[in-house]
């Protein structure tokens, strides 16, 4: 349960290795017959299809273990983007994604992904390094004076818009921009309390780093803004 990258990995290995003779010995054969099959696409979905068994007897196995769960859909989510962008996979083949998709585990990503992302934001808020800009010394770059806290954060939402951009229906999508506006809004009330503490030194440092935030995550959102 703990190495499912094992049987990921050997699938696409089987893929890679039996390219060149479905190309060159099956595929011929198909087209003389007059057939619009693919081989290699029809043997990649064969071996989806042992994937998703696989995973359907795996994952209620696991889904009470986040470390376990988080490293699944983890190797879940690479071994799709190594499918579709390698091996030429087609989007309305059945795919991994129908499985993370099915309610009980579909809650259960969402949770543990929100948990893990109040943990980063912990850690970001509480480093030294908070409300330092990275490019602070070099002035073409560091327009907006970003402090670190606030690059990190859309990274963050960068990273789960990344995640779940490939979920099949747009209704289970939504659910995860439902997630994403939360910790925007977690995000905006630990500033505020942060602000507060600083509201004796309104051009000090730190409250300063807090409006440069501020206009960096709104003028980031806006930009998101035509992005479907």
């Amino acid at each position: 349960l703990n190495k499912p990258e094992w049987y990921l990995t050997q699938v696409l290995m089987w893929i890679g290795n039996h390219s060149k003779f479905l190309d060159d010995k099956i595929q011929p054969i198909l087209d003389k017959a007059g057939s619009s099959v693919n081989a290699g696409l029809e043997f990649s979905r064969a071996l989806v299809m042992l994937i998703l068994e696989k995973l359907a007897a795996d994952i209620p196995c696991l889904l009470y273990d986040d470390t376990l769960f988080c490293h699944l859909v983890d190797e879940v989510l690479l071994f799709e983007r190594e499918l579709y962008s390698v091996h030429g996979y087609l989007s309305s083949f059945p795919s991994c994604m129908h499985i993370l998709s099915e309610e009980s585990c579909f809650q259960r990503w969402l949770t543990v992904e929100k948990k893990f992302a109040l943990q980063k934001m912990d850690s970001m808020l509480s480093s030294e390094a908070a409300w330092i800009s990275q490019y602070k010394d070099i002035t073409d770059v560091d327009e907006m004076k970003v402090p670190d806290c606030a690059e990190t954060f859309m990274t963050l939402l960068l990273v789960i818009t990344d995640r779940y951009k490939n979920l099949p229906t747009a209704s289970r999508k939504l659910q995860f921009l439902g997630l994403q506006k939360e910790l925007v809004d977690d995000f905006r009330i630990r500033l505020t309390q942060v602000m507060k503490e600083e509201t004796r030194a309104s051009l000090g440092f730190r409250y300063c780093a807090i409006l440069n935030a501020v206009n960096y995550i709104g003028t980031v959102l806006a930009d998101w803004a035509d992005n479907v």
